[in-house]
């Protein structure tokens, strides 16, 4: 009976055996989510109880309150319960590629909101072995209720894809930004740098580890601030096979091998020429994958941070420190970063940012974080950084902001953005961050100029996304 059963499991094809798995993985995330939604539900009464009270309401406010929290959590029960497909949506325009399907901007036809709709084709995703790495960037998107990290709203499927939808952010990502601009100021890289800080530290703190931090996973919102995205698809799908294909160029380089030199000028024009082809290969580049990465040695949390001193890196210098013209090179130059990471004197920054490189990009045992991310966000390049209001007033680019409007139809002839009141200012800032906070009026003039917005023209979304105040002069 026994060798039975073992010959009927070895002759399933793979295709059978995903299909078992993925329907035990499922049955167990339907109980384990039963549980997890009551404790979340038993924790936010909780919450609102707590809050009535240090807010010292009396019997009949609280009444309301509690009305008003169950009414609330019986409408989030049944949107919970509704089933959504394709045909809800109308696709607006594709807005990414990767290797494994596209990304489009689509509008939920009876709200009229405005989502990222991640589509992985079903096949693909068998055939590479894949759907482990989707479960694990579902779960981590569910899970990870933080401001630092792309918001997940559904998802679902049919025979062909599978669908994520995902916080629309119209900023980009910042590999677009650095393409388009270079270099940042030190004051920039200091703010972009500080949020991604806290945007990797919220996704430790679940006990995850990324693996896969680089300038294409870091999104800038209709303000310009960071949310970390990508955990394990699109041009990320590959990482258990991607590094087991780097080790293998220890074996396919001659043993004579060296390193070429490049100025800075020639390292820069590679970057240019290979960056944005190397964002949709299967395989990635090695640039910003931490050396013990490739290592059989095992890895922890702390190969992020190494991941974030070569973006800085980047940012600061105009390519990363291990740019190579073969992605096999990169991967020895990575191996041998003792030797290969070096600042160009043409090419001057501080020795603040210079010396938080080096602590990034450094031995794990002694890299910065090792201790704890309060060690990281009290490192002197971050020194004016208030933590605890970046989000709200730290606004390092204001080309990135969004305009929402009421219709699409609208004819405009000119608009501005009003930079935001006095009195909308936190309490508690002030001098250069308080001007800092203060966005600087714009105007778009003719409606051509205005067209390339109007992708963002859902009026829901203006409280959400947009920190400006729109005005017909």
């Amino acid at each position: 009976m026994a060798m039975t059963s073992q010959m009927s499991c070895s002759s399933m094809s793979n295709h059978t055996k995903e299909r078992v798995t993925m329907a035990k993985v499922t049955l167990e995330n339907f109980y384990s989510n039963l549980i997890s939604q009551h404790e979340e539900r038993e924790m936010r009464q909780q919450k609102l109880e707590k809050v009535m009270n240090q807010e010292g309401l009396g019997d009949e406010e609280k009444r309301i309150r509690r009305s008003e929290h169950a009414r609330k959590e019986t409408e989030f029960l049944r949107l919970k319960r509704t089933r959504l497909g394709l045909e809800d949506f109308e696709s607006l325009k594709v807005i990414g590629r990767g290797a494994f399907g596209e990304v489009r901007l689509v509008q939920k036809k009876d709200t009229g909101h405005v989502y990222a709709m991640k589509i992985l084709r079903k096949a693909d995703m068998l055939e590479k072995e894949q759907v482990g790495h989707i479960r694990a960037e579902r779960d981590i998107l569910v899970e990870a209720d933080s401001l630092w990290v792309v918001k997940m709203f559904y998802s679902f499927q049919d025979k062909m894809n599978l669908y994520l939808l995902m916080e629309f952010l119209p900023g980009g990502d910042m590999m677009t930004l650095l393409m388009k601009k270079d270099t940042l100021t030190e004051e920039a890289t200091q703010f972009y740098i500080a949020e991604t800080v806290l945007a990797i530290d919220s996704i430790h703190q679940l006990g995850f580890i990324h693996r896969d931090i680089k300038p294409d996973n870091l999104l800038l919102d209709s303000r310009g601030h960071v949310k970390l995205s990508d955990f394990g698809l699109c041009t990320g799908l590959k990482k258990a096979h991607r590094t087991e294909f780097y080790r293998n160029f220890n074996h396919s380089l001659p043993s004579d091998f060296t390193f070429q030199n490049m100025n800075s000028k020639r390292k820069a024009e590679t970057w240019k020429r290979n960056r944005r082809q190397l964002a949709f290969s299967t395989v990635g580049t090695p640039d910003y994958i931490a050396p013990e990465v490739f290592m059989q040695n095992g890895y922890n949390k702390l190969c992020d941070w190494w991941s974030l001193g070569v973006i800085m890196y980047e940012i600061l210098i105009g390519y990363p420190p291990f740019c190579s013209e073969t992605p096999q090179e990169t991967y020895r130059k990575v191996m041998n970063w003792r030797e290969t990471l070096t600042f160009p004197p043409e090419v001057p920054i501080s020795e603040k940012a210079k010396d938080l490189i080096l602590r990034f990009c450094c031995e794990s045992e002694y890299r910065i974080g090792a201790v704890g991310v309060e060690e990281i966000k009290t490192n002197p390049f971050f020194e004016g950084v208030y933590y605890d209001h970046i989000s709200i007033y730290r606004i390092a680019h204001t080309d990135t902001i969004c305009v929402a409007l009421s219709s699409p139809t609208v004819s405009l002839t000119r608009i501005r953005l009003l930079s935001i009141t006095e009195s909308e200012c936190p309490r508690g800032i002030a001098g250069r961050d308080r001007q800092l906070f203060q966005l600087r009026s714009k105007a778009l003039t003719t409606l051509p100029t205005l067209t390339s917005f109007l992708i963002q023209t859902s009026s829901s979304l203006q409280p959400l996304l947009c920190p400006t105040t729109l005005k017909l002069i």
